[in-house]
């Protein structure tokens, strides 16, 4: 099971960081994500990080404001979000990867997801 949180209302300009916790072993194994999901828009990947945290992903659109990390050892990753905007209002969940495996960031498989925690930047 996966478990956010760190969620809140907050001001546009603030920092916020969103923790997730991993239950289960398994999951030291896979890459893990961060995404987020507005009202009336689609799911948006936000941020991903590799089984040993030496590769990580962000879409070029979200590069410099947002980082993730994980601590295996703790079975937690985080998102670490600067300088939020009204714009990043949104529920945000974390994901483990499941099979099919890829390589390929855009296509890997979540299998496993969170219950989602909600992000609110007021202007």
């Amino acid at each position: 099971q996966l478990v956010e949180s760190g969620g809140g209302l907050v001001q546009a300009g603030d920092s916020l960081r969103l923790s997730c916790s991993a239950a289960g072993r398994r999951f030291l194994l896979y890459a893990m994500g961060w995404f987020r999901q507005a009202p009336g828009k689609e799911r948006e990947f936000v941020a991903g990080i590799s089984w040993n945290g030496e590769n990580t992903y962000y879409p070029d659109s979200l590069k410099g404001r947002f980082t993730i990390t994980r601590d295996n050892a703790m079975n937690r990753i985080w998102l670490q979000i600067n300088n939020l905007v009204p714009e990043d209002t949104a529920v945000y969940y974390c994901a483990a990867e499941g099979p099919p495996f890829s390589d390929d960031w855009l296509t890997k498989t979540w299998g496993s997801w969170g219950q989602g925690t909600q992000v609110t930047v007021s202007s």
